[in-house]
């Protein structure tokens, strides 16, 4: 059982180092063991060591901010605001509403977006470069960005011929009249010497650079270049750098925008759309308006003959016919025929009507319903207007309602019904003969009105060719009359626009010249370097922060574990030493022997000094220390006037007799197997009251002796003699030995070492404990750092330099990896 428990555990210390294989899933008291969330004193420390880092790192970024503003070329930007909204002045003359709706009209989003367009076509772009001069380019060289001279060069260039386009030509003075002047053609360059002012031919081009009146003693000294821009490449400079935006679409305003190292170069160009923008709107306006009366023109032209031809036919129609108004008498017989069809169509619903209230009277179901009216159940009976017949029906309906309530009452052989239905057939008699006669009166007018549609229709047959040639000759007379008409209209019109029309081009903000570049912006530049620098700063932290894995406090010591820590060995570095020594002795008030006299009083209130104790001392993995608490701790006891002996019972790598400077000859093992006593084993040191009992040469099996009987024996006898035998035990996380003894021990110690002993060996200290019932198993932080101490006081230390890790199993360290070497270079 306790071999399987050991083999698991040496299993997951080997994994925790790197060295073992497959990884295991941890289970829920293992993850509690190791413990969750942030842990804010690990933070701060790896904050603390990586605050110049950050400082340094903010440093780099600002100084990259500075950089890249120093070598990037500012970019300015230069706007106008227009308004564009086109009218005419015919409002002015009285011809407003049409004129001005066809001419002015309301701006709206498809229009601005047509002026956006113009303003960056091609007709826009040669009208700026026969303005400005684009074609040639003038840079002054300077330490480290060129600048370009736009407006303020020292000298013009002139050229013709078979243009070396998109061409760097270097100049610089040798006089003021001379110049050199290179350039590479082919990947050779071509150098010559020239006179101002005079032509020289380069190539297949002839070339003439002329002073300017900015030409002066400074600009000599200066070297510039220039180059000759085919039309792509202007038109691709401008493409690039112009931007037309619709800002309010229902102001009708847009923004021309230029940007350009030059700020002078960009407000010039803004400035020039703004006038060839103008001219070229009138320009187009003038053209379109010829047009169109140039059109105007051909179709009255056309419409004036084909007007006087309809004139003459219809002139000829009168002379015929001896009338010109067949039209009219066709309307006035038509609008008859139409009024008599109305009336023909009220007399035929009264008839309906009349028939309806027929079968409803027939029925004895006027109204639905007792409380009911019958003009209020046939609202159309008012159309009929005749009183007798609405008198006699509600009259019906009364008598109807009433002969019903009698019939629920009496039966029908009673008097009072047979009266009530005597006198109901009185009255519904007299409503069949009113009946009869209103049908009759409307049938006689119904006759009455066919007959008149006859004689119409009779006289509108009489006259069907007339009508049809005057109305065929009409149609177009008044066709060509309109278009006539409003041809004249539109002429009169497009002739007002031509002269009256101005384009309402308002430049409500003009281009200024730019103060300030909208790129690169300083402060949004230092605030990206000081954020980048933060942000590599605090990745550094946590790649730093997660990559520590070693224990490096007691707080980490005591959140991790269920130990009690007894305390804190600060480092000692007065010397460095290649193996263990007993050090309290030669400096009595130094920190660690304060240190370990902190522990030797912990240690009573676990178990009494006035009685006799078996303290055992282990830890992980070779390296971490314990050979050095032992010996010292046991030096420090027995100044206290007890009798202490320290058994090495790492019997694979004995140090204990390393530390005292003494031979391995005879030991513990010698004693398992009763080759010597051991009074002949024990070994005397400069403290009168400290022995020791080496660990003997190495035996083949070490866990054995220990579980045998004479191992008990010998603490037994060991107790006679010694108030505290101290066991320096093999590292559990390697070997079994060290459970074995920790299970006889009165007070287990184990030992973890700063910044040495991995976070996931604390996993090891609370398996022992749960798994062997260690309850008084206690710790302690051993290497520390003052920053580790949290409070224990002390920062003083030592350095090893011990060359752990030989001599077992397998090897403790395993090989480190370049992950490994590259987390101990940032830590």
């Amino acid at each position: 059982m306790a071999v399987n428990e050991n083999a698991e555990l040496e299993e997951l210390i080997r994994n925790a180092t790197g060295s073992g294989g497959a990884s295991t899933v941890p289970t829920d008291s293992e993850a509690a063991d190791e413990g969750g969330g942030l842990d804010f004193d690990t933070l701060l420390l790896v904050a603390r060591r990586s605050l110049l880092w950050l400082l340094l790192l903010i440093g780099l970024g600002l100084t990259g901010s500075w950089l890249f503003l120093r070598y990037t070329k500012p970019i300015y930007k230069s706007s106008s605001l227009l308004k564009i909204d086109e009218k005419t002045e015919a409002g002015a003359l009285g011809l407003g509403g049409a004129l001005g709706e066809t001419a002015g009209g309301r701006q709206n989003i498809s229009k601005l977006s047509g002026e956006v367009e113009l303003i960056k076509s091609n007709i826009i772009y040669r009208r700026l470069k026969d303005s400005l001069d684009l074609d040639v380019n003038y840079y002054a060289e300077g330490t480290v960005l060129e600048s370009e001279l736009y407006g303020a060069s020292p000298f013009r260039v002139e050229y013709e011929g078979d243009i070396l386009y998109n061409t760097k030509f270097g100049l610089s003075f040798t006089s003021p009249t001379r110049f050199r002047l290179s350039y590479l053609q082919a990947g050779n360059e071509q150098t010559g010497e020239y006179s101002i002012g005079e032509p020289f031919r380069i190539g297949g081009m002839t070339l003439r650079v002329r002073a300017t009146p900015t030409m002066d003693a400074s600009a000599l000294d200066r070297t510039y270049h220039f180059i000759i821009n085919d039309e792509g490449a202007i038109n691709s400079y401008l493409d690039r750098n112009l931007l037309v935006e619709i800002v309010n679409p229902d102001a009708n305003t847009i923004q021309i925008s230029f940007q350009d190292f030059t700020p002078g170069k960009a407000r010039a160009i803004v400035n020039k759309i703004d006038t060839v923008y103008l001219q070229e709107k009138i320009a187009q306006k003038q053209a379109a308006t010829a047009q169109t009366l140039q059109f105007l023109d051909q179709q009255l032209t056309e419409n004036r003959q084909n007007l006087a031809v309809a004139e003459e036919n219809l002139q000829n129609f009168a002379r015929q016919n001896k009338t010109y108004d067949v039209k009219a008498t066709i309307g006035e017989l038509t609008a008859q025929l139409k009024e008599q069809e109305e009336v023909r169509l009220k007399l035929s619903e009264k008839i309906r009507l009349l028939n309806e209230v027929t079968a409803l009277a027939e029925r004895g179901t006027l109204t639905p319903r007792e409380d009911l009216s019958v003009q209020e159940s046939i609202p159309a009976l008012a159309t009929l207007e005749n009183a007798q017949l609405s008198q006699q029906l509600s009259e019906l309906n009364s008598l109807q309602w009433n002969l019903r309530r009698l019939s629920r009452s009496y039966k029908e052989t009673t008097e009072a019904v047979q009266q009530q239905r005597e006198q109901l057939n009185f009255v519904k008699g007299n409503l069949r003969r009113t009946l009869r006669q209103s049908k009759e009166l409307l049938a006689s007018e119904l006759a009455t009105l066919d007959r008149q549609r006859g004689t119409f229709t009779s006289e509108l047959q009489s006259l069907p060719q007339k009508a049809t040639e005057l109305a065929r000759l009409t149609r177009p007379l008044e066709l060509y009359e309109k278009s006539y008409l409003m041809l004249m209209d539109k002429k009169v019109e497009f002739n007002i626009a031509k002269a009256g029309t101005t384009p309402d081009f308002q430049i409500l903000s003009p281009a200024s010249m730019p103060s300030e570049p909208i790129s690169p912006v300083r402060l949004m530049v230092y605030a990206i370097g000081l954020a980048s620098g933060i942000v590599l700063g605090l990745s550094l932290m946590a790649v730093r922060y997660f990559m520590h894995n070693t224990v490096t406090s007691v707080r980490e010591l005591e959140r991790a574990t269920q130990a009690s820590v007894l305390g804190v060995i600060p480092t000692y570095d007065k010397e460095k030493m290649s193996v263990s020594k007993l050090v309290v002795d030669k400096n009595p008030k130094s920190a660690i022997s304060e240190s370990i006299r902190s522990i030797r009083t912990n240690l009573d209130f676990i178990s009494s000094a006035k009685k006799k104790r078996l303290i055992s001392v282990t830890s992980t993995i070779s390296g971490e220390g314990k050979t050095f608490v032992s010996v010292n701790l046991g030096g420090i006891i027995a100044l206290s006037e007890q009798r202490v002996v320290i058994l090495d019972l790492d019997m694979r790598k004995p140090k204990v007799n390393l530390a005292f400077g003494a031979e391995n000859v005879k030991g513990i093992s010698t004693i398992l197997i009763e080759k010597h006593t051991i009074q002949e084993c024990i070994q005397h040191t400069s403290i009168p009251t400290l022995d020791f009992i080496s660990a003997g040469p190495t035996p083949p099996n070490p866990s054995e002796l220990i579980l045998g009987a004479k191992f008990d024996e010998m603490l037994a006898e060991l107790h006679k003699t010694y108030d505290v035998i101290l066991i320096d035990t093999p590292p559990v996380g390697l070997v079994t030995d060290g459970i074995l003894i920790m299970r006889k021990a009165d007070i287990p110690i184990y030992i973890v070492r700063a910044n040495y002993s991995k976070k996931a060996f604390l996993k090891n200290i609370n398996k022992l404990m749960r798994a062997n019932n260690f309850t008084r198993l206690s710790t302690i932080l051993n290497d520390a750092t003052a920053s580790g101490m949290y409070g224990y006081g002390y920062g003083y230390g030592y350095g090893y330099g011990y060359g752990y890790g030989q001599g077992y199993y397998e090897e403790t360290k395993p090989a480190e990896s370049a992950l490994t070497r590259l987390r101990k270079r940032f830590s």
